[in-house]
């Protein structure tokens, strides 16, 4: 595949746009894009363990030269995608801004500044030969992965819909530190004035009994002090329980809203579904399971009762007939025929990649069109439409099928 139009330079738009799509936009599987982001992935991978492996001193003075080489080619590898970032970022933000303002507003993103120090402190290092920096700044490209990771994504997004409550988490927790270290240090300052004479000393314990790690260089003598202890261990347990539910909650929650915001788009370009009303198409989403079959698995099979309709969200299957071999793609739908005339598969369903899938029941898929009347119209008029089109996959499937039943008695 050539993404370079022979003839034309770095100014043409037509290039700049191109290259834009394979770095910024979710590429397809198997696709240039795709095997982009493995490449980018492995580089991360090779560069992080390389740094790691190069802090042991007996493997830093066998494989020096290797790990040095992985650390330029990281360096080199991940400026060029900075400047292909920073170059073609202009003209696809959502303000209607200059070129500059446009790289501009890249270069100072979380995502433009996590880029940036992938490649720039190391490269400084390397020009100055500290070569041990070196192999303490290797965890920086790992936060490369955050753009390609919708989990960690998910994540910071999450962590910033609940900053103001993570915000008054610290500032309790500020709170417990200061009012436990005043209590330790008025009842143990004359005790142990060596590691409980200032309040700042007395903040170490605190800080460490409250977080519930149990250091024990600095312990209480005194009966009160010890008292007071108690209390702190236990308000310990409430401070991090509290940032841990919000954040879990948040981060569950931010989890489903991507589900439901792929879920609906998906489900909102299907013909069969692109009429209803945003209440109707969240209550077929309830109905809904996710699946996932890898290359090669078999869905179906010719002669199988229908129980269920399918939809693509990503991947390739191919639906053998007996006449024909038909492959659908993502966006697609199949086996609703089926379902509505009650009769048995045709062909045999094999995916050609690994594939996800959303299913719907049978049972649930009558009983939507049973309770929506205005779904069960556009479902029939969409069947006799595929139906009238000769070449369309679900004639080939209920003709087969009514050819296999035989004639109607």
């Amino acid at each position: 595949m050539r993404l370079v139009p022979r003839g034309r330079g770095l100014g043409d738009p037509d290039l700049r746009d191109r290259l834009y799509e394979l770095l910024e936009h979710d590429p397809l599987a198997y696709s240039v894009g795709s095997r982009f982001i493995q490449l980018i992935i492995a580089v991360i991978v090779l560069n992080v363990t390389a740094m790691v492996l190069a802090s042991v001193p007996e493997l830093d003075a066998r494989f020096d030269t290797l790990f040095s080489a992985i650390a330029v080619l990281a360096v080199i590898v991940f400026a060029l995608e900075y400047l292909a970032r920073l170059w073609t970022v202009a003209g696809h933000t959502q303000r209607n801004g200059s070129a500059l303002s446009d790289r501009l507003s890249y270069a100072f993103s979380a995502l433009g500044i996590i880029d940036l120090m992938a490649f720039l402190p190391a490269a400084i290092v390397l020009a100055t030969g500290r070569h041990a920096t070196l192999a303490g700044l290797g965890v920086l490209p790992f936060f490369k992965l955050i753009r390609y990771s919708p989990a960690m994504r998910s994540l910071l997004a999450a962590v910033h819909a609940e900053r103001r409550a993570l915000i008054g988490c610290i500032v309790i927790l500020i709170g417990a530190v200061l009012t436990f270290a005043s209590l330790l240090y008025a009842i143990e300052r004359d005790v142990q004035p060596d590691k409980l004479g200032t309040i700042p000393q007395a903040m170490w314990w605190a800080i460490v009994t409250l977080g519930t790690v149990g250091y024990g260089d600095v312990v209480p003598v005194t009966p009160l002090g010890k008292f007071i202890s108690t209390f702190a261990i236990i308000s310990g347990f409430a401070m991090i329980a509290l940032p841990v539910a919000i954040i879990s909650t948040a981060f569950a929650e931010e989890v489903k809203r991507r589900d439901f915001v792929v879920t609906w788009g998906m489900l909102a370009r299907v013909p069969l579904f692109s009429h209803l009303s945003a209440s109707e198409i969240a209550d077929i989403m309830r109905l809904l399971r996710a699946r996932t079959i890898e290359q090669g698995e078999v869905l179906v099979r010719r002669g199988d009762a229908a129980s269920s309709m399918y939809f693509i969200t990503a991947g390739e299957v191919e639906i053998a007939l007996p006449s024909q071999h038909v492959r659908l793609t993502d966006g697609t739908f199949f086996g609703e025929i089926a379902l509505l005339h009650k009769t048995k598969r045709s062909g045999t369903v094999t995916a050609t990649r690994k594939t996800r899938l959303l299913v719907l029941d049978a049972q649930d898929f009558h009983a939507l069109i049973e309770r929506m009347p205005t779904l069960a119209e556009h479902v029939h008029t969409t069947a006799k439409a595929r139906l009238a089109d000769s070449g369309d996959l679900a004639a080939a499937e209920l003709a087969q099928a009514e050819q296999e039943a035989g004639p109607p008695v």
